[in-house]
């Protein structure tokens, strides 16, 4: 019983699919690291805005309360 090599199209099929899977699981990957970066610098400028939320509000009115007068 002789073991026969792979030929050439099935040896490229195989590396062609080995190359598709691991691009579009670095696609994926890349995606949730950009969607973990955005969650965060949004709750960074959420809890931002809360804490200096009363000191820019009191800013504008007193702005807003010059340029009216």
């Amino acid at each position: 019983m002789r073991i026969s090599a792979p030929d050439a199209d099935s040896l490229f099929m195989a590396t062609l699919m080995q190359l598709k899977f691991k691009i579009s699981s670095e696609r994926g990957a890349s995606m949730v690291e950009y969607a973990l970066l955005l969650a965060t610098i949004a709750v960074v400028v959420i809890l931002s805005l809360t804490a200096l939320g009363e000191g820019l509000s009191a800013n504008f009115s007193e702005t807003t309360s010059l340029i009216a007068n």
